[in-house]
């Protein structure tokens, strides 16, 4: 098997968003995105900041800025981060602008065409999971 491309891949996206409770966004596109990943770019180790941190809502102060941090620092470390943003998303943006500093490709996965963190700091756009697994299927999976 070849090297994959992007040996290391953080998965950013939605969380929390602008919810003013303590909600959650629904975080089933990060398994959709996983699978998608996993046919397409096998060998690839992807980074999902969630995963062992569906709680974290609860998390105390300090715990809390430990995970954020930790996180951003699995974002200076990945050679490719991936953007789900079917709305805004604070923490999604700084990982994206982050990444965006330092070089590292973005990819965002968005209905937001118009906006400027989406236009000027990402690499690619897709307006949907669809789009983003057609792409991934034509470049990574029938290239071969």
């Amino acid at each position: 098997m070849n090297e994959p491309k992007y040996k290391k891949i953080f998965l950013s996206g939605v969380i929390q968003g602008s919810a003013l409770g303590r909600n959650i966004h629904s975080q089933e596109y990060r398994q959709q995105i996983r699978a998608i990943l996993q046919e397409a770019m096998p060998g690839s180790e992807v980074y999902d900041p969630f995963d062992g941190h569906e709680y974290s809502i609860d998390y105390d102060d300090e715990q809390g800025k430990q995970t954020f941090f930790h996180h951003v620092k699995m974002v200076q470390e990945s050679d490719l981060v991936i953007a789900y943003l079917p709305h805004a998303s604070l923490g999604t943006a700084i990982e994206i602008w982050e990444s965006y500093q330092r070089g590292i490709p973005v990819w965002i996965i968005s209905p937001m065409s118009t906006n400027w963190v989406v236009r000027f700091c990402s690499n690619k756009v897709f307006a949907d999971l669809d789009s983003f697994g057609e792409y991934l299927k034509s470049e990574f999976v029938n290239a071969e």
